[in-house]
């Protein structure tokens, strides 16, 4: 879900705690403090024993594996669209890996660093098949549940002055009450993240193939981790992180042939798994950091396909997810 930047219960950037090096305490504590959704199914939900799985857990587990060389030592706080930059300006959390849009106000109002992006989505429409729509222009007039706070809201309302629709917004302070009203029948459809409808039908629908998600939408939605300013390694480790799991995936390194790959001879693949140019130090961390982050998770590629991808529930292509040699837009930052 993705919050309004002015909204309540916000700080404001003047307020942020200013921040301490979170590498050294997240080392000291032993323990990393991961902020993260408790209910997007493919991305952060707990399982039926409590467990937190999805692609923004699996980013905590590795970063977790590749800072503390264990990916077990994530404590994970679960919030909402409005708490959820509060808790990481206030020092609550030490990352924000809650599939947040990034937005040029959230990037210069917050007083938090803009990760890099781990999924590119869209704002989508789930609508029940019977209703007959095929197209978000037959929407005119049709109630739409919709969550507070979030940019779902801002754009539903500036698409439709744009466009011409007259939509009526049912309006959510929590998802879960969204769900049960839009699965109840009181709105004709209910708009969110395309990716985050997919996981809603398949979770929370009484009968997901009465539902469809529409085709199109109406929006750009860039995800990825937040960080606080002014803690630039710790800030540095979060991008590294990204682009590891990107460049593993380019070139093959996976979570069952990583140990072997050390020991290639390939140029990009020694500096990625810290056999040579001892990167890793730099960030003031073992050499081959990446090398237990991606024995923990797995590549990008891996890690996408088992929490939403063909391998999961949602069964989401890749599209714009894709690496850039296959048409997507991931493409990872050199290692050298």
């Amino acid at each position: 879900m993705r919050q309004v930047v002015i909204a309540a219960g916000v700080l404001a950037a003047s307020t942020v705690v200013a921040p301490a090096a979170t590498l050294d305490t997240v080392k000291s504590r032993g323990t990393l403090v991961c902020g993260v959704s408790a209910g997007f199914a493919g991305f952060s939900a707990p399982d039926s024993q409590g467990n937190y799985k999805g692609l923004d857990v699996d980013y905590c587990r590795a970063l977790a594996a590749g800072v503390l060389g264990d990916a077990s030592k994530v404590r994970y706080v679960s919030l909402t669209a409005q708490n959820r930059f509060t808790a990481l300006q206030s020092g609550e959390i030490d990352v924000l890996y809650r599939n947040s849009t990034q937005t040029y106000l959230r990037g210069v109002t917050l007083g938090l660093r803009q990760g890099p992006i781990n999924f590119y989505d869209g704002q989508g429409f789930v609508v029940k098949k019977d209703l007959g729509v095929k197209d978000i222009k037959d929407l005119k007039g049709a109630t739409v549940c919709v969550a507070q706070g979030t940019t779902h809201e801002v754009t539903l309302g500036d698409y439709g002055r744009a466009n011409g629709i007259d939509w009526k917004p049912l309006v959510f302070d929590r998802v879960d009450t969204m769900y049960q009203t839009f699965f109840g029948g009181r709105c004709d459809a209910m708009t969110q993240d395309a990716s985050a409808l997919a996981g809603a039908v398949t979770t929370a629908a009484p009968n997901p193939a009465d539902y469809v998600v529409l085709p199109q939408t109406i929006s750009k939605e860039p995800l990825g981790p937040f960080t606080r300013n002014g803690d630039e390694v710790w800030s540095d480790i979060i991008t590294w992180l990204h682009s590891g799991l990107i460049e593993a995936e380019e070139l093959g390194v996976t979570q069952a042939n990583v140990e072997e790959m050390t020991k290639s001879q390939t140029p990009a693949i020694q500096r990625l798994l810290g056999a040579s140019g001892d990167l890793g130090s730099r960030l003031g961390l073992d050499n081959k950091w990446l090398v237990t982050a991606i024995k923990a998770t797995g590549n990008y590629g891996e890690i996408y396909e088992r929490n939403v991808g063909k391998a999961s529930p949602l069964k989401l292509d890749r599209g714009l997810n894709g690496l850039w040699s296959k048409g997507g837009l991931m493409y990872a930052i050199p290692f050298k």
